[in-house]
């Protein structure tokens, strides 16, 4: 690729974003999961108390932006498609989270770029916490949760991992991931049997379309030799022409590589 100028005013606010939408879902789910325990009978252990998933900061971030699961009626209203429907979301994430670990250890990540690394650590946790979500409601639906990753991404990943030489390379691998999970999530949405599952995945969804739209914008500054303008906050001064499109090549999210729904399913 050429050279070419990105306005990094893109990442500060691609990463704002994401970082925006974890919060409010704190709030929202908080409010959700609340309403949820008061409705239930005295002494009923509540959904996500379950296998020691509790409604901490992370587990509660995990359900990004709606009630979720919060509000069936019963684990026997779930159908087997969708236990292994979560368990799939489960084991992408799983994998997810043992990549970004995996580049965080890596010397050129962890002496290199602050916002790259700082941007590593927060999707880290975000991972995990939608792994959590995903298990949880599994789990409450009558299945098992899931705490391997997911088959066919673990080869590829188990591929790449030699290859790597750079930070583009772990960005390459990340943008890989967090698309298919974007896409399985949003394939699901029409997938799944309940309207508490549908917000969880149309939910979570967006945060790693998010994810991917920061690191297509990251990929375009190593590519156009410009690292060194991911920074966050942004100096106006230095900032060249802006290329606004970069981490959105999509009018509509696509969902062809979607992973089937019994692709991380537990055997």
């Amino acid at each position: 690729m050429a050279t070419e100028h990105i306005d990094t005013r893109l990442l500060e606010e691609l990463t704002e974003q994401s970082q925006d939408l974890n919060s409010d879902a704190v709030r929202i789910t908080r409010s959700a999961l609340t309403g949820f325990g008061q409705a239930n009978e005295p002494g009923r252990r509540r959904w996500w108390q379950r296998g020691s998933v509790l409604a901490g900061a992370a587990g509660v971030a995990a359900l990004v932006g709606g009630r979720a699961f919060a509000d069936s009626a019963s684990p026997s209203a779930a159908t087997a498609d969708d236990i292994m429907a979560l368990q799939t979301a489960a084991s992408i994430e799983n994998l997810a989270v043992s990549v970004y670990q995996t580049a965080a250890g890596l010397s050129f990540i962890k002496n290199g770029n602050a916002t790259v690394a700082a941007f590593i650590a927060k999707t880290t946790a975000q991972h995990q916490a939608h792994a959590q979500a995903f298990n949880a409601a599994a789990t409450q639906a009558g299945g098992q949760a899931q705490s391997g990753p997911d088959p066919k991404y673990k080869a590829v990943v188990d591929q790449a991992l030699p290859t790597i030489q750079g930070p583009a390379d772990v960005v390459k691998l990340a943008i890989t991931l967090e698309d298919v999970a974007a896409q399985t999530y949003t394939k699901n949405v029409s997938l799944v049997s309940s309207a508490d599952l549908r917000k969880l995945f149309a939910s979570v969804a967006p945060v790693e379309a998010q994810h991917r739209a920061t690191l297509l914008a990251v990929q375009a500054l190593l590519a156009g030799n410009a690292a060194d303008l991911i920074t966050i906050p942004v100096d106006p001064a230095k900032l060249p022409a802006a290329a606004g499109s970069v981490g959105f090549p999509d009018a509509f999210y696509p969902t062809t590589n979607a992973s089937p729904i019994s692709e991380g399913a537990v055997k």
